[in-house]
């Protein structure tokens, strides 16, 4: 579609450390990038909003940034903390505003009331609500945390389904190349999709209180929205059933608890045997 002019939102809040950000990094993701930008007609132009996004490469943030910047709503992106401490990174992040996530701290839930406290204002605030990228096999997005739908609830803002696809061919997810390509495939620049969706039809937890049911529910309706606008990307249907890490450990788990057993089932056979 054709690039929406920042003027068109009458408070864009850019800033002049915005600015210059988007002076370094966006010559970086037009040399890597073949932009097919979609669906800026989905966000609001006035007041604030969430956007959920899917996360199947290192660079989706960089990307992401790029494509939301030229929106005219600039983003308020959730981070890990420990990048915030990287010099120079850490340096530009605070002064863009970024939000710092400190997980597994009492600090955990900073995050989120800075998240509430910049919607409440009239920001764009940007979540993945996996938490890291998928480990789906297909790298369709898998089950999500809830501190998205807690934000939304808690705020009554509008979650927009936003969904990349492209980037995990130039930075594969956990360094999985396909046949024939390494870690990093810089060139030749690769087309990468940003699409976004209708917002997600929350209002039947309107009033609810927000037990985990229901914000497990809410997240789950926030995690299709995405889904659905990676599918329409893809052209493919997405699996039945949602990748859920927990679920994949505790198989893991109970998987090589059996193959210890068997392994010690065979020792004591072995041991028997020799005493014979």
């Amino acid at each position: 579609m054709a690039r929406r002019s920042y003027a068109s939102f009458g408070n864009a809040d850019y800033g002049v450390w915005y600015r210059f950000a988007a002076v370094l990094v966006k010559p970086v993701t037009t040399a890597l990038v073949k932009p097919d930008w979609r669906g800026w007609e989905h966000l609001p132009q006035e007041g604030g909003f969430i956007t959920a996004v899917n996360h199947n490469s290192i660079i989706d943030p960089v990307i992401y940034a790029h494509w939301q910047y030229n929106s005219g709503r600039p983003p308020r992106m959730l981070g890990k903390s420990s990048v915030f401490s990287v010099p120079f990174i850490g340096f530009m992040l605070r002064k863009t505003r970024q939000i710092p996530v400190f997980r597994e701290s009492t600090d955990a839930a900073r995050a989120f009331r800075a998240a509430v406290d910049a919607v409440n204002d009239g920001q764009c605030v940007q979540f993945y609500p996996e938490g890291t990228l998928t480990r789906d096999p297909d790298l369709w997005p898998m089950t999500g945390k809830t501190g998205v739908a807690r934000v939304a609830l808690m705020t009554g803002a509008p979650v927009i389904p936003v969904a990349h696809w492209g980037a995990q061919e130039i930075i594969p997810p956990y360094g999985r190349g396909a046949s024939g390509k390494g870690r990093f495939n810089l060139f030749p620049r690769h087309k990468v999709t940003v699409a976004a969706g209708p917002a997600v039809d929350l209002s039947r937890y309107a009033g609810q209180e927000l037990t985990s049911q229901v914000l497990r529910d809410a997240t789950e309706d926030i995690m299709q929205a995405i889904t659905d606008v990676l599918a329409g990307i893809r052209g493919e249907e997405p699996p039945a059933e949602r990748f859920d890490m927990r679920t994949a450990a505790r198989q893991r788990a109970t998987t090589a608890a059996a193959e210890r057993q068997r392994a010690a089932g065979k020792r004591g056979n072995g041991t028997e045997e020799a005493g014979k």
